[in-house]
């Protein structure tokens, strides 16, 4: 079964840079879907960013567009999350959730990592 585990959060200050990571374990990650989600203590789950199994697609939400790269090193396993520009309302919990579509839908998620922006 896979099992995923986020790192890499940590606390910066407004206008710098972390790249989280997503690293899978139990199975290949090679006809995954990648989901990054991130939710902040009473706010909504928000769909962050989403690159495709091979990684020839991706789609970022509104308010990192232009600031935020997602990207994936199917040899390693591993997912990333290029976070340039921070911003305090960047501060949330960030999550990658794996879907694939083999005969119904299964997805995965990790235990996220925290990002917290802040001076």
């Amino acid at each position: 079964q896979l099992q995923l585990v986020e790192s890499g959060g940590g606390l910066v200050q407004p206008g710098g840079s972390l790249k989280p990571s997503c690293a899978a374990s139990g199975s290949t990650l090679d006809f995954y879907a990648i989901v990054w989600f991130r939710q902040a203590p009473g706010k909504e789950r928000e769909r962050v960013a989403c690159i495709s199994s091979t990684g020839g697609s991706t789609e970022y939400g509104d308010s990192v567009k232009g600031r935020f790269t997602v990207s994936r090193d199917n040899a390693k396993n591993t997912l990333y999350l290029q976070m340039n520009s921070l911003k305090p309302e960047d501060t949330a919990v960030y999550y990658c959730n794996a879907i694939i579509v083999a005969g119904a839908l299964f997805d995965y998620w990790g235990q996220g990592t925290q990002v917290t922006v802040s001076s």
